[in-house]
């Protein structure tokens, strides 16, 4: 469980740490609230004896207890020894059933014979299914409760034009740009929507999906996406800039930039990217018009001749350069990055990936990033839980082996088993120049963030979002990078974010998060 609420750690629990060592892990082993509480050098928090008392009287209680349980302990008598209990003692007269009492009353749950429905929170007979919970007959989850689910659609349903996308104001939705032939390798697009579909998400949090791209190859993956709400398809080609203004690209949370096409095997390595980069390129030089989107006040009115809603209420502004505008692409050849950003000077094509500009700041993605996930995962399998948490939402063996088995995403209904799965933590942004962390932002130090946010909120924080350009001059850029888990001392900024794993129900939370689940 990562960042669990409201759990106790009971005897015999395993934690997970993340330190820069093992010393830092043992010193949190050792940590003793009677010996320890108000020490404020950690290099004295050593083993104590408390640890081994506690640890032998919990195992002389429990000793005792089974001893109990099982009729071996006797009863003291005077002299101090113990008195064998008697195991001649004639057992309990058994009381004989009466004939005339009626059956026993089947379980609420249970309908008897010739019944029709028995409401589950009040146990009432109804013989109408109009009035059974609503909540409880309709599949909103799959089987295991982990994701958003609906019943399959066909894909002719979710094909739109750019006439449709046009009237249809999108705003805040993901933008995927997938460059495929026909004959192109399936990349696995389930992957990638899946997470974003996560149950811990409140159904009106989901982000509205359109993939523009080859139908036809969508068509071979649509199977593993039939079953995933908030999907629309554009037929068309990501490098054509009508198409991406016909989807609002501007106006979206988040542009991806995937390519599912093979290079021939007598092209340069280089050339593996191209497409991806020219994209990247072409929507960096475009322009927009200085217009708003906008939303549903009421997300259940639609209209009919738009699919995805009818725009009622201005939101936000949309960008005016498509250099400033979210977006992540993926790279199959680490030393392409430096052709991403013309305007860095500092990139070295000799640079390690991870210290180059386009990473830090999250508008790239690497393929030997996964090899690196893979790599830890086999040393330390402990890690594919946190990994899962960050990256894939979520994830419990049976849904794996349901997948495994190709036989897809399952709805099921809403039981108090599977509504538990969404009590999970997910990640956030929290800024910090509003909201009870506003006085941290002005000198204050990540320790002092980090335990105000867990001791007061429940929420954990594991790293900043800072602005690139800190200064205020005219020409500071608007891009942010990631620090991950920065030293103690590290001083915050008023206009720092913070990444943090938030509890599911937010409701009592005074924090103000900012969405991100991509």
């Amino acid at each position: 469980m990562i960042n669990p609420r409201g759990v106790k750690i009971v005897a015999n629990t395993v934690g997970f740490f993340i330190a820069n060592d093992a010393e830092e892990v043992r010193r949190a082993n050792a940590f003793c609230k009677a010996c320890h509480e108000g020490t404020e050098d950690e290099m004295q928090i050593r083993k104590c004896k408390c640890k081994g008392f506690v640890t032998g009287l919990i195992a002389n209680t429990v000793v005792k207890s089974q001893m109990l349980a099982q009729g071996i302990a006797g009863k003291p008598v005077q002299n101090g020894g113990t008195r064998t209990p008697n195991k001649a003692k004639s057992p309990t007269p058994v009381k004989p059933v009466p004939a005339d009492l009626p059956p026993p009353t089947c379980h609420p749950y249970c309908p008897l014979p010739g019944q029709t429905k028995i409401e589950k929170k009040t146990g009432r007979i109804v013989n109408d299914l109009v009035d059974i919970d609503f909540e409880q007959t309709v599949m909103k989850y799959d089987s295991t409760g982990m994701f958003h689910w609906t019943p399959a659609r066909a894909i002719e349903d979710c094909i739109i034009d750019k006439k449709e996308a046009a009237m249809t104001v999108l705003n805040g939705h993901v933008v995927v740009c997938l460059f495929a032939n026909v004959d192109s390798p399936l990349i696995g697009l389930r992957n990638l929507v899946m997470p974003l579909r996560a149950s811990n998400f409140h159904f009106n949090e989901l982000k509205h999906v359109v993939i523009v791209g080859e139908v036809d190859y969508i068509k071979r993956e649509w199977k593993t996406l039939q079953n995933l709400p908030k999907i629309s398809i554009l037929s068309g080609c990501p490098k054509n800039r009508e198409d991406l203004r016909a989807v609002n690209v501007n106006l979206c949370d988040m542009c991806v930039i995937l390519s599912a096409k093979v290079p021939s095997s007598n092209d340069d390595s280089a050339l593996a990217d191209k497409e991806a980069i020219l994209a990247t390129l072409n929507i960096k030089a475009m322009t927009f018009d200085d217009t708003f989107g906008a939303l549903l006040k009421n997300p259940s009115i639609c209209d009919s001749r738009s699919p995805l809603g009818t725009p009622i209420v201005l939101q936000r502004r949309g960008t005016v350069f498509g250099a400033s505008m979210p977006m992540i692409t993926e790279l199959v050849n680490d030393s392409n990055v430096q052709f991403l950003d013309p305007d860095d000077d500092d990139d070295d094509p000799d640079t390690e990936l991870y210290l180059t500009q386009p990473f830090a700041c999250g508008t790239v993605f690497a393929v030997s990033v996964l090899d690196s996930l893979m790599s830890t995962t086999y040393f330390n399998p402990n890690a594919l839980t946190l990994i899962r948490s960050l990256i894939t939402g979520g994830a419990t063996h049976t849904l794996e082996q349901i997948l495994a088995e190709g036989a897809g995403l399952r709805g099921g209904y809403s039981t108090p088993k599977t509504l538990n799965n969404r009590d999970r933590c997910r990640i956030g942004q929290v800024p910090i120049f509003d909201g009870p962390l506003a006085k941290l932002g002005d000198g204050g130090t990540y320790s002092d963030l980090f335990v105000a946010c867990l001791r007061n909120f429940g929420v954990l924080c594991i790293g900043l979002y800072r602005f690139r350009d800190t200064s205020l001059s005219f020409n500071a850029s608007a891009k942010r990078y990631v620090i991950t888990n920065p030293p103690d001392n590290f001083k915050l900024l008023p206009t720092d974010q913070v990444f943090v794993l938030k509890p599911f129900e937010r409701s009592k939370c005074p924090l103000t998060f900012v969405e991100t689940n991509i």
